[in-house]
């Protein structure tokens, strides 16, 4: 057997775990080579969390922590870390409210004492929270007038419903934010920002024992009085039927299309062979079977590719497509054509080898950075990876064979029962 170390540079003989006082996990890469430190963290607060009736309030409180603490305003927190090049996040997402930044690191204790204020001490400033407010409603206006952004939004309502969370807008709606007041920020964050299943990954120019001792410190005594959140991992079903939404807008000169499927999660057994399928379907080379056939040799679109959202929930696998409102369905029957012939036939061995070769080469792209390491890590530890998951890797994209994703297509796409949006100046006939 091989000396793990010269198979990959981070592996269980690399990754280093503490947990502090109140659970939370730390997951810590050392790496020297740069003079920088990341650090990369999630809490279960996403906007699975929301009401219906207050879409967005997620989103909205990861938008206004940041804003303002009980000891710092907004503007000195941007002063504090431009002045040595470093910088601070929280960012609302669908599951979790992800948080972290950046920094040298001489200056890595600046960098823990702020995002650790932020996270612990949010003031929520009525002046800056209305700023936050126009910021959300002018990016929910411009997406009035983005085909793709609105094929977008509304396949995802058509494919789960909006009794789903995964079929509402994470960001809210313009109905809805206007309505979100400082009490509903407030309550979201009591009842949200726990450390409870928390994990923080470090990776850097930074010795183990003085990470955990700066974090301990910082955020080992957070304990909310309120009781831990509920991890949400709503169940979504495969559609048995055809759900079709046009909205014709005339000022436009392309119409943007996005059609498809209920996919798997990243948990599930067909998630890696359904992950070289969407490779080959409308990635490698230019867009992959897409890009050459709806593309390039018939001409039917600007652009063609595919997308598999396999995440802690059954996310979407979809294709979308930028099309001459002219060409709109003959470029949905050659999609749908190529659906039915990964679901119909084995891919080749050339595109086999190509998606194995792609996929195998990515992971190494990504760990060059430190930014990539620590995002790797925190996904390995969200979706119980193990530590030898880097290691691993390459076999498990090599082992994937034409007949698992072949049966994963199977599975997964239907080019009988889909979800379809239409956005732009196109009509129903």
């Amino acid at each position: 057997m091989a000396d793990q170390t010269s198979v990959a540079p981070i592996g269980p003989h690399t990754i280093q775990h503490f947990t502090l006082s109140n659970g939370i996990k730390l997951m810590l890469q050392e790496n020297h080579i740069s003079p920088s430190v990341v650090v990369r963290g999630h809490l279960w607060a996403g906007a699975v969390n929301d009401q219906l009736e207050k879409g967005g309030v997620g989103h909205f409180t990861a938008s206004a922590v940041k804003r303002g603490t009980t000891t710092l305003s907004f503007q000195q927190i941007n002063e504090l870390t431009e002045s040595v090049g470093a910088n601070v996040f929280v960012s609302g997402g669908r599951h979790l409210t992800s948080f972290g930044g950046k920094s040298l690191a001489e200056d890595f204790g600046l960098l823990v004492n702020v995002l650790s204020d932020v996270l612990l001490n949010p003031a929520f400033p009525h002046k800056e929270i209305e700023k936050v407010r126009g910021q959300i409603l002018t990016g929910l206006r411009e997406l009035e007038n983005d085909t793709r952004g609105l094929a977008s939004r509304e396949f995802r309502q058509l494919l789960y419903t909006l009794e789903h969370p995964y079929g509402r807008p994470g960001s809210g709606t313009l109905e809805s934010v206007p309505g979100i007041q400082r009490d509903d920020i407030e309550t979201f964050y009591q009842a949200h920002y726990h450390p409870k299943d928390a994990t923080i990954v470090v990776v850097g120019d930074v010795q183990a024992k003085r990470v955990y001792d700066m974090l301990e410190n910082a955020l080992g005594n957070w304990q909310p009085a309120g009781s831990a959140p509920a991890s949400i991992i709503p169940e979504a079903q495969s559609l048995t039927e055809q759900r079709r939404y046009v909205r014709t807008m005339t000022n436009k000169t392309q119409a943007d299309i996005v059609l498809g499927t209920v996919g798997p999660d990243r948990a599930a057994e067909e998630y890696y062979a359904a992950r070289m399928g969407d490779m080959i379907l409308g990635h490698l080379g230019l867009m992959g079977r897409l890009g050459e056939t709806v593309r390039d040799q018939q001409g039917l679109a600007y652009y063609a590719y595919s997308g598999l959202e396999a995440g802690l929930g059954r996310g979407p696998w979809s294709v979308r497509a930028g099309v001459n409102p002219a060409n709109v369905e003959q470029a949905i029957e050659s999609i749908l054509a190529e659906i039915a012939r990964l679901r119909d036939e084995p891919v080749t061995d050339q595109e086999l080898e190509d998606g194995k070769d792609y996929l195998t080469g990515s992971l190494p792209l990504r760990l060059e950075t430190n930014e990539g390491i620590a995002g790797t890590l925190l996904d390995m530890h969200l979706y119980q990876l193990g530590d030898d998951y880097i290691i691993r890797y390459p076999d498990l994209m090599r082992a994937i064979t034409k007949e698992q994703i072949q049966a994963a297509a199977q599975k997964y796409l239907d080019p009988e029962n889909y979800a379809l949006a239409i956005v732009g100046p196109y009509r129903d006939e």
